[in-house]
């Protein structure tokens, strides 16, 4: 597990962008954020399991685009062991996505109507986690990005996506331990949007990805469609108690996963328990 988390951090570090001259960065925006629920769910485990995850964000910009990098840290409790212990799983996971902005690529407008922008994305997920399952996902993506002109950002994107991953349960539940799923596509929504409601400064933030089929798992059965969406309210508290704008955020989210990594039923066409997930969270960020 510490070897994983090194290659992570690895990744990260270089995933990074760089503030050289040549690559200097216009914007940044960089945060701490923890978020806490009791009702997610993991496939074929019938329980509830509680969640503490730590997560670091990093977003910027430079002179053709803009760079975004997210390391979640996720603490399972008991019902969601680690392998060969009862205490509680350990999650790494890593995101990083590059947007090549058109309208800086070709030195010219691309705004029409609603559309700001259109953009060219590329990244990769990576993840790990000391069950028995032992997942080491590697995901990596291409394709179109349409930007929206709303306050903040609406990103829409249709992602070329191909993984490859692993399963330590052994026959006859994962016959193959890695393999490499079938290309598939991602229909993915990014947004941050804030806006007053009264006194209140507000922000509606968080993302939606529509992962079509990606073939056979590992015991050969069908995998299906599969839907995260993890979205929150946040209200500025820095800025209601008289400190900077965008410091301090605290609010309430919700995480929807569907078909979760493309779960559905086993080799006898039953369905699995655990697949789906509807977890309210409780939430904070702190940005500098």
């Amino acid at each position: 597990m510490i070897a994983n988390a090194r290659c992570i951090a690895a990744a990260l570090a270089l995933s990074a962008p760089l503030a050289t001259p040549a690559v200097a960065a216009t914007w940044s925006d960089t945060f701490l954020g923890y978020r806490y629920g009791t009702q997610f769910h993991e496939p074929n485990n019938t329980k509830d399991v509680r969640k503490h995850v730590l997560q670091f964000t990093h977003a910027s910009g430079y002179g053709l685009g803009q760079n975004f990098v997210n390391l979640d840290v996720l603490q399972s409790d008991k019902n969601d062991p680690i392998s060969g212990g009862d205490s509680g799983a350990t999650e790494f996971y890593l995101t990083y996505r590059h947007q090549l902005h058109m309208s800086k690529l070709f030195e010219r407008s691309f705004a029409s109507g609603p559309i700001r922008d259109l953009a060219f994305t590329a990244g990769f997920d990576l993840n790990t986690k000391n069950t028995r399952f032992a997942p080491r996902k590697r995901l990596l993506v291409v394709g179109p990005t349409i930007k929206f002109d709303v306050p903040g950002f609406l990103d829409v994107s249709l992602l070329a996506g191909k993984e490859w991953n692993h399963c330590g349960l052994g026959a006859p539940a994962c016959p193959e331990a890695s393999i490499g799923f079938d290309p598939q596509l991602i229909l993915s929504a990014a947004w941050g949007i804030p806006f007053q409601a009264g006194p209140l400064p507000l922000k509606f933030q968080g993302f939606i990805n529509y992962n079509t089929a990606k073939g056979r798992d590992y015991a050969g059965v069908k995998t299906e469609p599969e839907t995260l969406m993890r979205t929150s309210l946040m209200a500025d508290v820095g800025q209601m108690t008289g400190s900077r704008k965008n410091t301090l955020l605290m609010g309430v989210g919700y995480e929807m996963w569907l078909n979760k990594f493309g779960n559905h039923a086993n080799a006898a066409g039953v369905t699995k328990p655990g697949i789906n997930t509807y977890a309210p969270t409780l939430q904070l960020e702190w940005h500098f």
